[in-house]
């Protein structure tokens, strides 16, 4: 009788020490929400619909990745959103520079939410150049021709479109109007996309775009691209100069893109999934498709904690710049 309890203690023991490794493996256990912080049509909706299907397949044969639009407050309420959600790995976000680096410092009152503690870093996508675009009646065919207006210009002579207050492109054009000593009418939309259709039709005379947002207008005519604010030219558009060739020395400004998750991810989950996108990155034809879009896919060290650390820097490398320019958004 003893003997029989003991070997019935044994067999139960051995089985749940098997079924612990089954259920790690078990993960996902359902479709997975990658959240969007904007409309659909912007650069980071784009970049989220390139990885969706890749990213799914290198998680495992079953999963699916389902990408959900969550626009508000340049990608500030879908961070509110995420860092409220199960951190079971099943609800991640794609964020980019404006809802966790520009609007933590810029923000009258910050954000809701801490950039770093409140979400665990995953992976980076990629970073990418702003674009200075005009609409297609604009007074200016080049970057010089275009500083010179704009810099002769009479207060608020020209309205200037947005993907939001405290997104990228706003900060942009304010770092402009600053250096150039000139004032214009801000006109927040909810997107790029809505953005770029405002200044094809003229709604907006101008504006500082995400590359990756409207690679697709300027290939077409529909808006007219200028100059691309990284420090060197970008591959899929060779004949874009930078701005820093002439037109505005010293001017640089760039985003990116990085998978987070809520806070306190278990680390079978957070290691599962960084390994799945660091192939995502890696796969060469979704890494030219990237770079046809705009992204510049990343090729550094990827993993949660080189990806901390470089959010960690952008956080304080925007703290600094509010700091120095004045500039202050208001929600």
């Amino acid at each position: 009788m003893i003997r029989r309890s003991l070997l019935g203690a044994l067999a139960a023991l051995s089985l749940s020490a098997l079924a612990q490794p089954a259920a790690a493996q078990s993960f996902p256990q359902r479709p997975i929400t990658l959240a969007v912080g904007f409309a659909p049509g912007g650069s980071t909706d784009i970049a989220s619909r390139l990885i969706s299907e890749r990213f799914a397949a290198n998680i495992g044969a079953e999963a699916r990745v389902v990408v959900e639009n969550r626009p508000g407050a340049s990608g500030v309420v879908a961070g509110d959103w995420l860092r409220r959600q199960a951190p079971d790995g099943h609800t991640l976000m794609l964020i980019e520079v404006s809802s966790h680096a520009i609007a933590p410092a810029a923000l009258e009152g910050g954000t809701p939410f801490n950039p770093l503690s409140d979400s665990t870093q995953i992976a980076m996508i990629g970073t990418a150049p702003m674009v200075l675009i005009a609409s297609p009646s604009f007074p200016a065919t080049t970057a010089q021709q275009a500083i010179s207006v704009l810099r002769a210009s009479r207060p608020e002579q020209y309205a200037y479109a947005t993907s939001g207050v405290g997104s990228i492109p706003h900060l942009g054009v304010e770092m402009l109007a600053l250096q150039l000593g000139a004032r214009f009418t801000h006109v927040p939309y909810r997107s790029g996309g809505l953005m770029l259709t405002a200044i094809h039709q003229g709604e907006g005379q101008f504006g500082i775009a995400v590359l990756a947002s409207a690679a697709g207008q300027i290939r077409g005519g529909l808006v007219r691209g200028l100059a691309v604010t990284s420090r060197e030219r970008f591959p899929s558009f060779p004949d874009l100069p930078t701005l820093n060739e002439g037109a505005m020395p010293g001017f640089e400004l760039s985003t990116w893109n990085m998978i987070i998750g809520p806070p306190n991810m278990p680390p079978a989950v957070l290691a599962q999934l960084n390994r799945a996108l660091v192939a995502t990155v890696a796969d060469q034809p979704l890494r030219e498709r990237l770079l046809q879009a705009g992204v510049l896919p990343w090729a550094g060290d990827n993993t949660p904690e080189t990806t901390r650390a470089f959010l960690a820097s952008e956080v304080e490398k925007y703290r600094q710049v509010v700091a120095r320019t004045g500039i202050r958004l208001e929600r």
